[in-house]
C-alpha cells in the first residue's frame, strides 16, 4: 500500500481501499464546463487535479503538476467557534 506522512505525522494512504475516503479529484469550472452531452467518466477523471485531505489535521495536499510531482501543502485556517469540516 502506497502511503505518505503528512506535515502533522499522520499516515495518508494513496491506495487500498477504492474508493479512497481521503482522496479528492479536483475539476475547474472552466474544465468542467468543457465537457459537453453524454461523457465518460473516465474522460471526466483524467481532467482532474488529485488531493488528499489529512483525517487528522484537515491538511490539503494538492498534486497540481501530477502525481510525479511534488505536492502543495495546505494548511486550514480556523476562525474561533467554528469546528473543523
Amino acid at each position: 500500500m502506497a502511503r505518505f506522512r503528512c506535515a502533522c505525522g499522520e499516515t495518508i494512504a494513496t491506495s487500498g481501499s477504492i474508493p479512497n475516503p481521503g482522496e479528492w479529484h479536483l475539476l475547474s469550472d472552466t474544465d468542467f464546463d468543457a465537457f459537453e452531452g453524454l461523457v465518460q467518466a473516465e474522460d471526466v477523471y483524467q481532467a482532474t487535479t488529485v488531493m488528499y485531505r489529512c483525517p487528522s489535521c484537515g491538511y490539503l495536499w494538492i498534486y497540481w503538476d501530477g502525481l510525479d510531482q511534488p505536492p502543495s501543502l495546505y494548511a486550514p485556517q480556523h476562525q474561533p467557534g467554528q469546528g473543523r469540516r
